[in-house]
């Protein structure tokens, strides 16, 4: 039980990093191009997880860093990273959150289409109602409707695809060497947006390096501490802590941005969550019954 809540402390701590890191993004995007951003945490979090991985003894470059399903993974978190930053670059922060929880549900249904997992109707339908509450929040074809919204989509699709092929992943690469290589990705793809959205590079002020770096800090500390949550405590017990990240977003939007999310943010966030928390108890009992 002490195993359990200390790691459901560091899930919340993790949940709290990730979301204080999208507010530091939000707020230098406004006056540094989205691009340039990601080009500069890519150098400087490609430069960081090197380092790591020397320290541990690990080659940075190796062969199996070019094999397929390292590539897939690379596109995936590439698609998914650019999909979330514009996300939170260009709609409100509770709204781009409450979309992202949908993501352990699109893993789950990825495992079932790609990796041929079994999933039995009461998870499919779990799935199916998370993505009502989905629409819920986007609100297709409704006066509320934000068609920015959909880069928070492109986000969960991306980040799906890229945990559902880390599984067929050599067990060879440890995640420092992947996460090199995923962060130097971000680098000429951020160069390639610039000019792509019509933007010139800033050199940017002090403060603005400074809530780069400090993005950059606090994700890697969330990344480390979500490591270390998943490695303390059983899967069942520590895994819903991270919805924790919703309600630090929902604080986080109004607190600084003055953002207060409407009724269908609020509604439909609520589905994703319960949805996704029934799928995770789902397959926990699954797994205590050996299936």
């Amino acid at each position: 039980m002490i195993d359990n809540l200390r790691g459901s402390l560091l899930m919340t701590a993790a949940m709290a990093g990730f979301a204080i890191e999208d507010m530091f993004v939000k707020g230098v995007t406004r006056t540094v191009p989205v691009g340039e951003v990601l080009a500069l945490m890519g150098i400087f979090g490609a430069l960081i997880f090197a380092l790591g991985a020397r320290l541990r003894g690990e080659r940075i470059v190796t062969r199996d860093l070019i094999l397929p399903t390292v590539i897939a993974r690379n596109l995936g978190e590439l698609v998914g990273t650019i999909g979330f930053v514009l996300a939170i670059a260009l709609t409100p922060l509770a709204q781009a959150s409450a979309i992202l929880q949908a993501l352990p549900l699109a893993v789950t249904l990825g495992a079932a289409l790609y990796l041929g997992e079994h999933v039995g109707w009461r998870r499919w339908t779990a799935i199916g109602v998370g993505f009502v509450g989905v629409l819920i929040v986007i609100r297709p074809g409704m006066n509320g409707f934000d068609p920015l919204s959909v880069f928070a989509l492109i986000g969960v699709a991306g980040l799906a695809a890229r945990d559902v092929v880390t599984r067929r992943v050599p067990r060879t690469l440890s995640g420092w060497q992947l996460s090199t290589s995923a962060f130097a990705t971000l680098v000429p793809a951020g160069l390639l947006m610039m000019p792509a959205m019509g933007h010139a590079p800033v050199l940017p002020t002090l403060a603005e390096a400074g809530a780069i770096a400090a993005a950059l800090g606090f994700g890697m500390a969330a990344y480390l501490a979500l490591v270390a949550a998943t490695r303390t405590g059983d899967v069942a017990s520590v895994t819903p802590f991270r919805y924790t990240r919703l309600l630090f977003a929902l604080v986080i939007g109004w607190a600084v941005f003055d953002e207060m999310p409407d009724a269908a943010t609020i509604l439909g966030g609520a589905v994703i969550v319960a949805s996704g928390l029934y799928t995770l108890w789902r397959e926990a009992r699954l797994r205590q019954r050996g299936i």
